[in-house]
């Protein structure tokens, strides 16, 4: 495994357990909401990690040179993260072929 995806999936997991932890504490939460809380608190800290440099020549921040890019490639990025989730499709989805 590349060290980048370890990282990620280091990342992804301490969320899974936070949202764990953070329900299991106080059972009278929305599990809903806790999710929502850690969705933004990510969503944030990705917008913060994101900013670009100073340079406005600089190739790597190129992608990230205005807010609409960089919402862009967020929400791609969420698009990418739930398509290959195992909680994507539900069987109670209603979709065609579903009776």
């Amino acid at each position: 495994m590349h060290d980048d995806q370890r990282t990620i999936d280091t990342a992804a997991q301490a969320v899974v357990d936070l949202g764990n932890q953070i329900a299991e504490q106080d059972e009278q939460a929305d599990v809903g909401d806790v999710a929502d809380g850690l969705l933004s608190g990510a969503i944030h800290y990705w917008l913060y990690t994101r900013q670009p440099c100073d340079d406005p020549r600089c190739p790597d921040c190129a992608p990230l040179r205005t807010a609409e890019w960089r919402l862009q490639l967020l929400q791609q990025l969420v698009e990418d993260v739930s398509r290959s989730s195992e909680y994507f499709e539900s069987p109670d989805d209603m979709t065609p072929g579903n009776a």
